[in-house]
């Protein structure tokens, strides 16, 4: 009997090239605050949950952070990111890979750490409708990347089990979390993270980005 995969996708560096915009959005956020931070230990944390972004934080500056300062932070940064909106553009081939899994009749859905309200504007760059596509967020989950939450609550909504799911993301924390809920996972370059990291993280195979995965996807599984 063959196994049927469903496809769960990371947002920001995998369907969307908005990495770098999240990362001038919490560089503006954390000056603001007068925490001096460098981009590139910024860029390092994309993609984990607000929480740990902010433990990581702690022990680097050696701040004492209020809860009513991290929520600013992160309020100034959902508003410095909005700013770039207009920036954000779907990634060579996330459109097609999407709409070929549509066809071949392979559930897929989206899983991100970032919360809908900066969620939203790449779900709108991306073409999709969050009514009629399964698209879980940081709101709706209780823990985020390296947690697998948010893979394991996408793969409940398809009605699927996630240990035959390929998980496809560009950050490690989305490879930790893919190994931590016994998924597949599938690494592309297209955030910034290196081929040795990602695979080192537990990627099974690691392409450029979306559009290279749709020439290879007969590799992890994907059929008419």
């Amino acid at each position: 009997m063959r196994i049927e995969p469903v496809f769960i996708f990371d947002l920001d560096g995998t369907l969307v090239d908005s990495v770098y915009q999240h990362v001038l959005a919490w560089k503006e956020a954390l000056d603001a605050e007068g925490i001096d931070l460098s981009v590139w230990r910024i860029h390092r944390k994309i993609g984990m949950s607000g929480g740990l972004f902010t433990n990581q934080l702690l022990r680097e500056t050696e701040l004492e952070i209020s809860t009513e300062r991290v929520e600013r932070i992160r309020a100034a940064h959902a508003g410095a990111y909005r700013k770039y909106a207009s920036q954000i553009r779907p990634l060579p081939g996330a459109r097609e890979l999407l709409a070929w899994l549509t066809e071949a009749e392979i559930p897929w859905a989206i899983a991100t750490s970032g919360r809908m309200e900066t969620a939203k504007v790449n779900i709108e760059a991306l073409g999709v409708d969050p009514s009629m596509a399964v698209v879980v967020t940081r709101d709706q989950v209780k823990y985020a990347k390296p947690d697998p939450d948010l893979f394991v609550e996408a793969a409940r909504r398809l009605d699927k089990p996630i240990e035959t799911s390929v998980i496809v993301g560009d950050s490690v924390w989305d490879m930790l979390a893919a190994t931590r809920c016994r998924a597949l996972g599938v690494g592309l370059l297209s955030g910034g993270y290196g081929v040795d990291e990602l695979r080192q993280s537990g990627a099974i195979r690691v392409y450029e980005d979306p559009s290279e995965l749709l020439d290879h996807i007969d590799e992890v599984g994907g059929r008419r």
